[in-house]
């Protein structure tokens, strides 16, 4: 099994990318595919390794604790606010504007066609909730700390031990 995170993705046949991350600041970045990734999720699923490092002046060396070990499966690695705001108001009969106003709202990078396609996909098949927090930029920039305080408590955020 050859992988590459030059190309996205550490273990392709398996569709599992590892991400180590420090616990003062859990993020990471991932290559920018489509808008549709902050609704529907990554494409992939995502081990997470949360680390705290100690560092010792007087040996000049440093420890590594393991904090945190998390499985996010793939449906579950949508943006968590988004993807919370379009289930409300589909809840609430929400129509294509709505949806739209959605992705307006949440800045969304999408151009009027994209937008449009998937505002009808969103009314055809409502997401699930994601647990991240992915900020827009040339890459994603994927946040964790949402995943580390729902580990084992929601469907799809595992806490491995």
């Amino acid at each position: 099994m050859k992988g590459s995170s030059a190309k996205g993705i550490d273990f392709p046949e398996l569709g599992v990318d590892i991400k180590v991350t420090s616990v003062r600041q859990p993020q990471s970045s991932c290559p920018f595919k489509s808008a549709r990734q902050k609704i529907y999720g990554l494409g992939y699923s995502l081990l997470v390794f949360v680390y705290e490092k100690h560092d010792d002046p007087q040996t000049q060396t440093s420890l590594l604790e393991l904090k945190h070990t998390i499985f996010v499966e793939k449906e579950r690695t949508a943006d968590y606010q988004i993807t919370v705001a379009l289930r409300q108001i589909i809840e609430n009969k929400a129509n294509r504007d709505d949806v739209l106003a959605c992705f307006e709202e949440r800045l969304l990078p999408v151009d009027n066609v994209e937008a449009e396609t998937l505002a009808e996909e969103v009314l055809r098949v409502p997401p699930l909730i994601g647990y991240l927090t992915i900020s827009n930029a040339l890459q994603w920039r994927l946040q964790y700390s949402r995943v580390i305080e729902q580990a084992g408590k929601v469907e799809g955020v595992l806490r491995l031990e």
